[in-house]
Formats: C-alpha cells, sequence, structure tokens
C-alpha cells in the first residue's frame, strides 16, 4: 500500500515536471539576432539598441537578443539573408531601412525578396523628413548659389541607399547642374566628409542630424537648402525650416515622385521575419513589440539616444502599408532612373 502511494507520488511529481517543462516559453534560454541592414552606429543601429531591452522584457522567456550588422546594397544584402537563409524559427529578425521597400518595388540590382512574403513585427519610427544640406565650408550659403554651381559632389552610401536617391531627388527637382554622386561612406563617415570638403552636398533624415550632427547645427556650421517632410506637413522640431521640395515641382509627374518618396520612407526601420514562420512565434514576437514599442521605458531611451520622439508602427499597420504602396508603372519608372546608376535624367 505504502509503496504504490509513493510510487504515486513519484508519478505526480515526475508528470508535473514534464508538463513544467513542456509549458516553458519557447525563446527561453534562446539568443535572437537581429541582423541589422546597415553600418555599427548607424541612425538604425541605435534605434535597435533603443529598443531591445523594452522587447527581451515582453517575450516570454526573456531570451538573449544581440545585433548583427550587415551592411550591404543599402539593407538589401540583409533582407536578402532574412528571406532566403535564415530559419524561418524567430531566431533571426531582419531590421532594415526604407531601402527594403525601394529595392523590391523597383526591382533594383541584388534584390532577392518580395515584400509581400516577408512577415512584419513593426517599425520603430514612421517616416522622418529629409534635408538637403552643405557645410558652410563649400560657400554655399544660399540656394541660388547651389543652384548655379556645376559639378556639385553629393555624398551617399551606396546606389539604392534612401540617402542616395534623396541626394539625386533632391538635384533633380531643384535642377542642380551636372551633380555628381560620391560613394562608399557609411553614415557617420559621410558627417565627416561633409566637414572635410570630400563632398559638398549631402542628404540626410531629420533624425540622424539631431542625434549626430547637432553641434554643427548650433554652431551654424550647416545650410539647410531644402526639405522633405515625410509624412507630407511633418517637420521635425529643432531643425531649422528650410523649402519644401514640393515647391520647387514644374509638373504633377514630379509632385508624385516626391509622394512615392515619402511614401517609401515612411515604414521607416521595418523589423521583419522570414517567409514560413510558424503563426504561433509571429504571433508571440509581433505581440512583445507591440508591448515593447509602448513601453514607457523605450520612448525614454529613443529619445535619449535620437533627440526625437519615437513614431512606430506596428505590425499590423506596417503590413497595410506596404499592401497600399503605389505602384505606378510610370512614376516607378522614374524613381529607377534616380535609385540605379546613370546619370540624373533631365527635366
Amino acid at each position: 500500500m505504502i509503496k504504490t502511494v509513493v510510487a504515486g507520488i513519484v508519478f505526480s511529481l515526475t508528470l508535473a515536471i514534464g508538463l513544467a517543462f513542456a509549458q516553458a516559453p519557447y525563446f527561453q534560454g534562446k539568443t535572437i539576432k537581429i541582423v541589422r541592414g546597415g553600418e555599427p552606429g548607424g541612425t538604425g543601429d541605435v534605434q535597435a539598441r533603443a529598443l531591445i531591452p523594452s522587447l527581451r522584457k515582453h517575450i516570454p522567456g526573456n531570451p538573449n537578443i544581440i545585433v548583427e550588422n550587415m551592411p550591404g546594397a543599402a539593407g538589401r544584402k540583409a533582407a536578402n539573408y532574412i528571406y532566403q537563409t535564415a530559419k524561418p524559427d524567430g531566431l533571426s529578425i531582419g531590421a532594415v531601412g526604407a531601402g527594403l521597400v525601394a529595392g523590391h518595388i523597383l526591382e533594383l540590382a541584388g534584390t532577392q525578396y518580395d515584400i509581400d512574403k516577408l512577415i512584419y513585427l513593426g517599425s520603430t519610427e514612421s517616416g522622418d523628413p529629409y534635408v538637403f544640406v552643405s557645410h558652410k565650408s563649400a560657400g554655399f550659403d544660399s540656394l541660388d548659389k547651389l543652384r548655379a554651381a556645376t559639378g556639385v559632389r553629393i555624398g551617399a552610401q551606396a546606389v539604392g541607399h534612401p540617402i542616395y536617391v534623396s541626394g539625386r531627388l533632391f538635384a533633380y527637382i531643384l535642377g542642380l547642374k551636372e551633380p555628381r554622386m560620391v560613394l562608399g561612406y557609411g553614415g557617420p563617415e559621410l558627417d565627416i566628409a561633409l566637414t572635410r570638403g570630400e563632398v559638398d552636398v549631402r542628404a540626410n533624415g531629420a533624425d540622424t542630424i539631431l542625434s549626430r550632427s547637432r553641434d554643427a547645427m548650433d554652431k551654424g556650421s550647416l545650410q539647410f537648402h531644402a526639405s522633405i517632410s515625410i509624412p507630407k506637413g511633418r517637420y521635425a522640431a529643432g531643425l531649422p525650416k528650410a523649402p519644401e521640395l514640393d515647391t520647387f515641382t514644374k509638373t504633377d509627374k514630379e509632385r508624385q515622385l516626391i509622394g512615392l518618396f515619402r511614401t517609401f520612407i515612411y515604414p521607416r526601420w521595418p523589423y521583419l521575419l522570414p517567409p514560413g514562420t510558424p503563426k504561433e512565434i509571429v504571433t508571440t514576437l509581433r505581440g512583445a513589440m507591440t508591448k515593447a514599442l509602448k513601453d514607457p521605458e523605450f520612448h525614454k531611451e529613443f529619445k535619449k539616444l535620437m533627440s526625437t520622439d519615437a513614431t512606430p508602427l506596428t505590425g499590423e499597420e506596417l503590413e497595410a502599408a506596404i499592401k497600399e504602396l503605389p505602384r505606378d508603372p510610370e512614376i516607378v519608372a522614374l524613381y529607377k532612373k534616380l535609385a540605379d546608376q546613370g546619370p540624373i535624367p533631365a527635366r
């Protein structure tokens, strides 16, 4: 009798322990890798580090989260990795900038993913006003001087990168004479190149100016020539006002071109999973991301690191924005010429 009772107790304890292990959170004791499509120290890298503590807190099992920077092809290398190579187990999350959307819609070289098949968790930011700036040492203390010059050097990272595309868009609409693109820089390196006079002008996101170039701006070392509000009408607090690029357009086609750029930039830093990721994992990570993006600690850290307020999107909002992207063939074809290699089209 006693042996039977003891055996029953042992069996019950064994069953309870087994159930406990079976019910342990999937992510417990595991490491999630955020594959960042850019260089260390860039805006996306900073935003990822602002997000990680809150994201980890809200994922059941509190997994370790690390960042692996994978620069190349304006973030498309990282997107290709997530789409083609990463296992759909929730342990590899892509974090790719606006180049993700443009690469697919414009069919840029090296794009090997389908934005309609990727799974979206959310974005730390939605839109970011862009500005076209020069350093005072370049001597362009007015927009008229910039437009009168020939062969202005525009700095950027790589063909297809949002900084490259926006730089060429500014040059196209402003009517710069024979501008030259100077490529091969990382984000922070481009700031230095502008200061040293290696490039004359560059496009930049407002949040990057405020987080990395505030001292130069406060000292009056930067000349702001034009801007693109994203979404339209949203300007970054703390930046000098510059003429809206829309005011320089001559045709409806040019206005649509700027509108397409705004739409591409709106899902600013998409976080994504490979196609085929199990529904349960997607639900868990989307829920954790939604909570993290609402977490006061995330917003506090974001403000501290970026000097601007976070404007996040949930996975569902990001997915809807991707589906609603305009894909007018004529405008896309013109945009593609700006995003690709070759001379800037004549107006």
